[in-house]
């Protein structure tokens, strides 16, 4: 009888043991969905985190800031990614969510380089959008028809371009897209054609707009003088759990700080000069 609860013991002992093991190997999964703006930087910065700490495994998708709000609002991912704050997103319980601002973006418009304009006032840029100018010879540029290429609705990118630009005016009816990676590539490829992105997003074969003869630069944005800026910010449904809340640090780091964000075109959150509570610069 001894022997028979000895065995019994023993072989619960050693159910008890595999399942604590089991526990212990189980990564930690950390799911982020939302801004395109932000998605370039976050991905690297998870691949990297991952090197060092084996047991978290990170997943990183686009869809939009509005995507990436209402997904950590319902509990389906871990962080949302927005270039906006939840409260300018309709339907998104603000004071649910936990902001974490992790960088900050320059978003400028950009034109085909054939369209033979470089600079354009703030007036001349809502007039294109609005649709009040539709050939790029009424704005100093070729004989050629004004192509508009939209960020789709739910854009964090195009809700702080139709802030500080359009100022409350409806944007012309024109088509859309979801990724700022491919509004550069057609903005690259269609003659006339105008839209806007991230800095990170500016390329050779595209013309980077100046407003107001102001050049698009991280300098320029970090002290206001650019005013087509937004927060990164990546939000929490409350407070964030042990392990989340040290991958946040992590893009908080020097490492991520000082050398990534730079590197791929960002900037850090450390050298802004103005705050803004509301997208609106202080």
């Amino acid at each position: 009888m001894k022997k028979k609860i000895r065995t019994i013991l023993l072989t619960l002992s050693a159910v008890l043991f595999l399942s604590a093991c089991s526990s212990t190997n189980k990564n930690k999964q950390i799911t982020i969905v939302g801004s395109t703006a932000l998605q370039p930087i976050v991905e690297v910065a998870a691949e990297e985190y991952q090197t060092t700490n084996a047991k978290i495994s990170i997943t990183v998708q686009g869809g939009g800031s509005g995507t990436g709000l209402s997904q950590v609002q319902t509990g389906a991912v871990t962080i949302g990614n927005s270039d906006i704050f939840a409260n300018q997103q309709s339907g998104i319980k603000a004071k649910k969510l936990v902001d974490h601002k992790v960088a900050v973006v320059g978003i400028g418009p950009i034109v085909n380089k054939k369209t033979g304009v470089k600079n354009l006032s703030l007036k001349q840029l809502q007039g294109i959008f609005t649709g009040k100018y539709t050939n790029w010879k009424q704005l100093g540029g070729k004989n050629q028809e004004i192509i508009v290429i939209n960020r789709a609705q739910g854009s964090g990118t195009r809700a702080t371009f139709e802030q500080h630009v359009l100022q409350g005016k409806n944007a012309i009816n024109t088509q859309e897209q979801d990724s700022s990676g491919t509004v550069e590539k057609m903005v690259a490829s269609t003659p006339g054609a105008i839209s806007y992105v991230a800095f990170s997003y500016f390329k050779k074969d595209v013309t980077a707009l100046k407003v107001d003869n102001i050049k698009p630069t991280d300098k320029n944005v970090t002290t206001n003088t650019w005013k087509i800026w937004a927060y990164e910010h990546m939000y929490t449904k409350g407070k964030p759990d042990k392990q989340t809340q040290k991958f946040l640090d992590y893009m908080l780091s020097a490492t991520v700080q000082n050398k990534l964000i730079k590197k791929l075109g960002y900037i850090s959150i450390h050298d802004m000069k103005v705050t803004t509570t509301k997208e609106k610069a202080e």
